[in-house]
């Protein structure tokens, strides 16, 4: 083994984790308005500051106006939950899974509302047959895999004449390719991905479709109060101007703003895109020069731009803690392990809140790292 010398310079901002993300750049807590913090949510401020973040994220998706945008409790799960919790039981389901969360899904739909679903499954690194999908039924299924580095490719398999709803689970995804919003009924996401926001609220859209489901449609199971988007057979409306169901964290909000005016002033969603696609070519080009690292999406056109997944020639988990373990103690890299339920590896988030000098900063140390181990 060739001796590797501990590099000199280090990434600016070591902060690689696939969720919560890096915060953009130049953020600092001084920057955070706070005329709203300290005040009810439900004040004139209050519902300003939730209208304007929802309006932002509006505008920053490209987000047509047929299509409803809610601020709701418990993340990117809390969303998608209400999401299944409210709308299924009409038809069929048919349900995808290719990572941890498409998994967490079908334990959902089969084990706690009793559907029977169709299930459509796919080794980590790895798309099934999107074809097969039968859309006669509703689907689910996760856009980005953030815990296996796997995508869906464009929407193109979605169809357009669909009986079912399409519910994607897009957290890892928003702001960093273009969504076909016309194929998709529900998606969620969470501010604390590709924004580099705050955890706890999740967001929830809702096209035309899903909310004739939610005005025709009665679950079978009761509804705990977070959950309910609808009273006397109509939709809440309330809910997708800011009047959130349960008390949101103003602070949180204020954090989504900043960073959503960031966005704003990179030129928007093309310039979250740029940003991404420069960090995840980055990263190839480190891949691409180095026979021990691996992606572990083989296919570069179903692989994540935002959370990508490596594979370390022999690592086991134990392998792959330590070497986490000495980049975080030398303050090059945090939290860049894989999954725990994924195969042993790396996770590097590449979304747009990092910068593409850190990722090439980067490469040196999993050098050093990876020899430091293999001596």
């Amino acid at each position: 083994m060739i001796e590797v010398r501990k590099p000199q310079a280090k990434p600016a901002r070591p902060f690689f984790s696939s969720g919560p993300c890096a915060k953009p750049p130049g953020w600092s807590p001084q920057k955070i308005a706070t005329e709203s913090l300290g005040r009810s949510h439900r004040a004139k401020i209050g519902k300003a500051r939730l209208a304007l973040c929802i309006d932002l994220m509006r505008e920053m998706l490209r987000l047509p106006d047929t299509h409803r945008i809610g601020i709701v409790p418990g993340s990117d799960t809390g969303a998608f939950e209400m999401a299944m919790w409210t709308m299924l039981g009409a038809r069929p389901v048919t349900a995808l899974a290719w990572e941890s969360f498409g998994e967490g899904w079908i334990t959902d739909a089969a084990k706690q509302l009793k559907l029977d679903p169709t299930v459509v499954r796919a080794d980590y690194g790895q798309l099934p047959d999107l074809n097969q999908v039968d859309w006669s039924n509703d689907v689910l299924f996760t856009w980005n895999g953030t815990t296996s580095g796997v995508r869906v490719p464009d929407g193109d398999w979605i169809a357009d004449d669909r009986q079912g709803l399409c519910f994607a689970d897009a957290t890892s995804a928003v702001f960093a390719y273009d969504l076909p919003w016309d194929k998709i009924d529900v998606a969620t996401f969470s501010w604390q991905k590709v924004l580099g926001g705050e955890g706890a609220h999740g967001v929830l859209i809702l096209g035309p479709r899903a909310v004739e489901r939610l005005e025709s449609h009665t679950p079978a199971w009761p509804l705990p109060k977070v959950f309910r988007l609808t009273k006397g057979g109509k939709l809440t409306e309330g809910v997708f101007k800011g009047e959130t169901i349960n008390t949101p964290s103003m602070l949180a909000v204020e954090d989504a703003i900043f960073a959503l005016e960031w966005a704003k002033a990179l030129g928007g969603l093309d310039g979250l895109k740029a940003r991404s696609d420069a960090n995840a070519a980055a990263l190839d080009a480190i891949v691409a020069d180095r026979d021990w690292l691996s992606h572990l999406a083989a296919d570069p056109a179903s692989r994540s731009k935002t959370s990508v997944c490596l594979s370390v020639a022999g690592a086991d988990a134990d392998f792959i803690k330590k070497f986490a373990g000495l980049l975080e103690a030398e303050g090059a890299a945090y939290d860049i392990a894989g999954y725990r339920d994924a195969p042993p590896g790396l996770r590097i988030w590449c979304g747009a809140t990092v910068d593409t000098a850190d990722i090439e900063a980067l490469g040196p140390w999993l050098d050093w790292a990876y020899a430091e181990l293999s001596a």
